[in-house]
């Protein structure tokens, strides 16, 4: 496997590779998101796309420890769980505030805010990525 040098972290390129493939399983996401029915947090969080991207990351992130790569991988998983605790947060706010009608657009504001985040975390991510860049938190 061939190195690449970036700040002292030396990361194989295979796992380059896979880290292009999750942030593409992801932005695969968000156009279903925008194409069909559901929303892009939706598609993001409950997507076959994004589920195999994040089971991705949990299977080869202990290869990515002490690398730049460490920090992208700790981004998508974070991005992935930050997205399904807003999905629930709009959902229970949807659900407690339906009777009284304010939930509905409260909810919607939310997945749409949700959405527009996972857009910006996937394009930022991705980004530095190409450059051979870790993730500043």
């Amino acid at each position: 496997m061939a190195d690449i040098e970036v700040s002292g972290n030396s990361a194989p390129e295979s796992l380059i590779t896979i880290a292009q493939v999750i942030y593409g399983l992801h932005a695969l996401s968000i156009v279903i998101g925008v194409t069909s029915a559901i929303t892009i947090v939706g598609a993001f969080v409950f997507g076959l796309p994004s589920i195999v991207a994040v089971v991705l990351n949990y299977v080869y992130r202990h290869g990515t420890r002490g690398t730049y790569l460490e920090s992208h991988f700790r981004w998508q998983i974070r991005t992935f769980w930050f997205a399904a605790l807003w999905i629930m947060i709009g959902a229970l706010v949807f659900v407690s505030l339906f009777i009284v009608l304010i939930g509905i657009p409260i909810a919607w504001m939310i997945w749409i805010a949700a959405g527009l985040w996972v857009i910006y975390r996937v394009a930022r991510g991705w980004l530095a990525l190409q450059d051979r860049k870790p993730m500043v938190f």
